[in-house]
């Protein structure tokens, strides 16, 4: 039980470190850049339709077959089907290793499964690839504050809001972190 909770305080420490080392100047498609540019000032409900923009063009590996392979996972994950779902990521992954969504994909899985060690790592991989993957910065808070470590994933949390500053779950887990904090410094 000690080596695991090693692993996984190396596996956190290392997203960690990407989660603040990447270089938010990576560069999107002229389209994701123009979205970002509108949910940085959009109002409650026009950011959840330019997040759902978002998020369909990080769905896009450039690949039907790929496209394929995300969708069935997805698939087989809404359906609660979650080892079938790993085994679509994975295919998606070993074929297209430089597509982030098929990691975050797999993260969030993984996540699912209550396996927060490949997870994590799948996060990091995400977001060497997509620095502004607010989903990815999402889950990666999930996880910290599933493992007790309140103050980092409210930095986490608040790197995402930095990039989609409506982000309703991520608002909603700062809220319940700060409510509990209240009376001790974060």
């Amino acid at each position: 039980m000690k080596r695991r909770t090693t692993f996984l305080n190396a596996l956190l420490a290392a997203a960690w470190t990407i989660v603040w080392s990447v270089s938010l100047a990576w560069a999107d498609s002229a389209k994701l850049d123009e979205l970002f540019n509108r949910l940085a000032t959009a109002d409650t409900a026009a950011a959840g339709r330019i997040e759902q923009e978002i998020w369909i063009e990080w769905s896009k590996s450039g690949s039907p077959a790929m496209d394929l392979l995300l969708q069935r996972g997805r698939a087989a994950m809404e359906a609660g089907d979650l080892v079938t779902a790993v085994d679509h990521f994975t295919a998606l992954i070993d074929q297209a290793p430089d597509f982030a969504e098929g990691y975050n994909a797999r993260a969030t899985a993984y996540f699912q499964e209550g396996q927060f060690g490949p997870a994590v790592a799948d996060i990091a991989r995400t977001l060497s690839l997509n620095p502004r993957h607010f989903g990815a910065m999402a889950g990666f808070g999930m996880i910290l504050e599933q493992t007790n470590q309140p103050d980092r994933a409210l930095e986490v949390y608040n790197a995402a809001l930095a990039i989609h500053p409506n982000l309703v779950g991520v608002l909603e887990a700062v809220k319940r972190i700060k409510t509990a904090a209240h009376g001790r410094d974060l």
